[in-house]
């Protein structure tokens, strides 16, 4: 047996104990919606619950800010606060929808936890929009209230009026000419104490916009029962791989420090959101937010707090373990590196094991439809197949598909479809839409992968992302894969072009050293890919790739930018 199936095996082992009749996860068969699935049985029933757990944590800090620390019962009487006014200043019922729009703040989670317990539905909204993104998605929700920063107040003053929606804006002593908003301070005067509510599990939650890097974004509708099964899902895992890397949470229960997270991903994002906030909030473990993303700041910021856990895309931990401040920054209570989000470089593994001999790394695969659930790589699994976006979640069900919808033998590449309990329905206003993704509790995931043999699920391409070559499928993401093992190379992003003759044909966009050839790339690449998977073209350059909120590479705008600079 291999190492790769001996970790399998133990995973499948403590699933089994923590997921079976009366352990503590017991999953049991449930039909929703018309769809049966496996469910976590005793998942708490609606968000309020989820959180009100948290209340337990009393005096413990639970948010870092800068200079500012507030502890759970300082958090909780700020959220009971606000929860009032929103009833009793503005009115707000069950259902009716709420928004918040601002850079990572204390009180964006202040808000969401609000929001929820009073059975409204949260709205988070990317905060990198302009105007006319952040307009859209109010007007598509149909928002009675926003909460946002001085900036994006800024973006959206003149418009409320004709939104019919109420701003509350945070951390900012402008005054600003409409009538509609109101300062934070504002909602902090009532008894802190939450309005009762009755919250039902089938109640619609929350809708979180898609990126919307083309186009409008889409509001991805989930209900309680969805976001708590997620979470839920996300304890399960933790669980299950501390059990199957015994001596590693060993040595980091051993080390005396508290565990702890530096909040790096943006809170409107799945990740930023679930696997940090509501996961900490309820494990009553201390998290420290960065307004935005700079890695000297987040060592330093590490070093301050004794942090133990970060969570970033794999550019992100690149960028911090390749700065100049690591070798001199105390990083000793750092034991976990989260690096999801997007496929992990080849040469991540060696880095972070480089810099960190006893690290507890980790990955996963999930996305907004399908609330950042489906499968999870982290410690020994993640060490044995760090390519890997992990096993399958105990709840999860996965199936292939060929391009016509049929369904491929299990080991066949295709696309993913994830069928689970905390999957995203409907998309909000977009019923045509919706039909083409969510079938029959199945999401259509639009990626090309597929699970081999021992269990471990591989990401091969965005369906749309791949490129067809005089007949054949190229997958850019293996290509640029194949430039991040090469020494001088940061980043990459690899995308089709029209071509006469072919079709389409291959040009790569390459974030390299000073000095780094076009021409050495290429005879690299031929040594290691078949001759049509080298790109026609390679564009070096000494800047870093053009990215979003959520530091994932924006491959659409690259491939604009090649275009435009060819015409």
């Amino acid at each position: 047996m291999s190492a790769s199936q001996q970790i399998v095996r133990a995973l499948d082992e403590a699933r089994d104990q923590l997921t079976g009749p009366g352990a503590p996860f017991e999953i049991e068969d449930r039909q929703v919606g018309g769809t049966v699935f496996r469910v976590y049985k005793n998942a708490p029933a609606n968000l309020r619950e989820a959180i009100a757990v948290a209340r337990e944590h009393g005096d413990k800090t639970f948010l870092t800010y800068g200079d500012e620390r507030f502890s759970f019962n300082d958090y909780f009487e700020r959220v009971d606060r606000l929860g009032g006014h929103l009833v009793d200043h503005y009115g707000i019922a069950k259902g009716d929808r709420v928004a918040i729009a601002m850079r990572n703040y204390p009180e964006w989670m202040m808000a969401y936890a609000a929001i929820v317990s009073v059975g409204a539905i949260v709205v988070p909204l990317n905060s990198w929009g302009q105007a006319d993104e952040l307009a859209y998605a109010l007007s598509d929700a149909g928002a009675r209230l926003v909460f946002c920063d001085e900036q994006r107040a800024s973006y959206i003053d003149d418009r409320l009026d004709g939104l019919g929606c109420d701003a509350i804006v945070v951390r900012s002593d402008r005054q600003f000419d409409s009538s509609r908003i109101a300062t934070w301070d504002s909602t902090q005067g009532g008894a802190a104490e939450l309005p009762e509510v009755d919250i039902s599990a089938g109640d619609l939650a929350m809708i979180m916009y898609t990126s919307g890097t083309t186009g409008n974004p889409k509001g991805a509708v989930s209900t309680h029962f969805a976001v708590c099964q997620a979470l839920q899902n996300f304890e399960v895992h933790s669980y299950m791989s501390a059990m199957v890397n015994p001596e590693t949470i060993g040595r980091m229960m051993e080390s005396g420090f508290e565990p702890s997270t530096l909040l790096t991903m943006p809170l409107f994002h799945v990740s930023g959101c679930y696997s940090v906030f509501l996961l900490n909030l309820r494990g009553g473990r201390k998290t420290s937010i960065m307004y935005k993303w700079d890695p000297d700041e987040a060592l330093r910021i590490i070093e301050r707090e004794h942090i133990t856990v970060f969570t970033g895309v794999p550019t992100m931990t690149m960028a911090m373990m390749g700065s100049e401040l690591w070798d001199k920054t105390d990083t000793s209570s750092l034991f976990s590196i989260g690096a999801g989000g997007t496929a992990c470089p080849p040469h991540l593994k060696d880095l972070i094991y480089g810099k960190l001999p006893q690290a507890y790394p980790g990955t996963g695969y999930g996305m907004t439809e399908t609330n950042a659930t489906c499968a999870n790589c982290t410690g020994e699994a993640w060490r044995l197949e760090p390519t890997s976006s992990g096993t399958l979640s105990p709840i999860v069900e996965l199936k292939t598909v060929d391009d016509d919808g049929n369904d491929l033998a299990e080991g066949e590449t295709g696309e993913l479809y994830v069928r689970s309990p905390a999957n995203v329905q409907q998309y909000w206003n977009l019923p045509e839409a919706s039909a083409a993704t969510f079938k029959d509790g199945w999401v259509a995931t639009g990626d090309i992968g597929y699970l081999n043999e021992d269990g471990f699920l591989f990401i091969v391409d965005r369906k749309k992302d791949m490129v067809i070559r005089g007949g054949e499928n190229i997958y850019p993401i293996e290509v640029e894969g194949a430039l991040l093992t090469h020494p001088a190379v940061h980043e990459a992003a690899v995308f089709g072009v029209p071509h006469d003759t072919w079709g389409e044909e291959l040009v790569a966009t390459v974030y390299a050293d000073e000095g780094t050839s076009a021409s050495e790339l290429a005879d690299y690449l031929r040594d290691q890919l078949a001759a049509f998977k080298v790109p026609a073209h390679l564009n070096l350059q000494a800047t870093p790739l053009e990215k979003n909120a959520t530091g994932k590479v924006l491959k659409k705008a690259i491939r604009q930018a090649w275009l435009d600079g060819q015409g």
